[in-house]
């Protein structure tokens, strides 16, 4: 079932969950054991983000260097469907941009709509690590609109190969990203706010939102959606801080800010047990008033701290 169907076909808010891939060396059980105390709280569907591969350096026993690739978060297609299997619950894969040629893309597409996955979400993704800009693959798409539009036409029975006739269509609900603090890379609001809209006139079927922890930057960039036009479900995106460390990284890494009156009573914590609790009530306070507020869909980073949030949906 698709997301925007699950949207529509709702009463209240419904609840989804974003995981990642264990990294290489890990087994499935991994996820069943990430994701079984979140299946008692019934969400519409799960994330699973998808990591692109990294060039590493060996020394050879010459002295010289060896590029390697690798990628340490492999099989979000198979553990899409393996959940589906397993839980009989929708998936939703991320699929970028960055890694991917445009034949690799309609490769993935086709494989996702065999294993009967009807949702993505598409993202540009980061740039490779080490490197500080974006580049895409040669023969690849630099945006995430150009993805989309790849996606859409696949729905619409176009495949890259101009003299196929009697093709196929695919079924994919496309959601594409939104941030209420501006992508880092967009030179103003304004310019960020009318990017999305063209992922939206595209044929994106609702937004999901990077994270936040302030609701007036949610509001605030849901009316600015809603006054240039743009009308599709827009999903926020939450996520507990459990440690102090995170004060630094999530700001660094995800370029949001943490509000004062937050980072404050972290700073008081004594131990990251502590830090825990008082991330668990501001996501409790964060949620209940976007609920409150009539959103479609909570939409909750999980990462690692499954049972947080548990706490946090039983409450609700």
């Amino acid at each position: 079932m698709k997301v925007i169907d699950h949207i529509n076909q709702a009463k209240g808010t419904l609840i989804s969950f974003e995981i990642l891939p264990p990294l290489k060396g890990k087994g499935i059980s991994a996820i069943y054991g990430h994701l079984d105390p979140l299946m008692e709280l019934k969400p519409a569907y799960i994330n699973v983000t998808y990591h692109r591969s990294e060039h590493i350096f060996k020394k050879r026993p010459d002295g010289s260097f060896e590029k390697v690739v690798i990628r340490k978060r492999p099989g979000t297609e198979a553990i899409c469907a393996s959940i589906m299997n397993k839980y009989n619950i929708d998936t939703v894969p991320h699929l970028i941009c960055g890694g991917f040629t445009l034949q690799d893309t309609e490769d993935a597409l086709l494989t996702l709509s065999y294993l009967g996955i009807d949702n993505v979400l598409v993202l540009r993704g980061d740039a490779a690590k080490n490197e500080t800009s974006f580049d895409p693959e040669p023969g690849g798409h630099k945006y995430a609109v150009d993805l989309l539009r790849q996606v859409i036409n696949l729905n619409k029975g176009v495949y890259l190969e101009e003299e196929l006739r009697g093709t196929s269509s695919t079924t994919f609900c496309a959601g594409v990203a939104g941030y209420p603090e501006k992508h880092f890379e967009a030179p103003n609001m304004q310019t960020d706010l009318l990017n999305l809209k063209k992922k939206v006139d595209a044929g994106a079927d609702y937004i999901v939102t990077q994270m936040f922890f302030d609701n007036k930057k949610f509001f605030a960039f849901e009316k600015a959606c809603r006054e240039i036009g743009i009308s599709v479900p827009i999903i926020p995106g939450l996520k507990p801080v459990t440690s102090k460390k995170q004060l630094t990284i999530i700001p660094r890494t995800f370029h949001v800010d943490l509000p004062e009156e937050l980072s404050g009573e972290i700073l008081k914590c004594k131990t990251d047990e502590d830090v825990e609790k008082v991330g668990e009530e501001w996501l409790l306070m964060q949620s209940k008033e976007l609920k409150a507020a009539g959103v479609s869909v909570l939409h909750y980073y999980t990462l690692g701290k499954p049972h947080v949030v548990v706490n946090v949906v039983k409450e609700l």
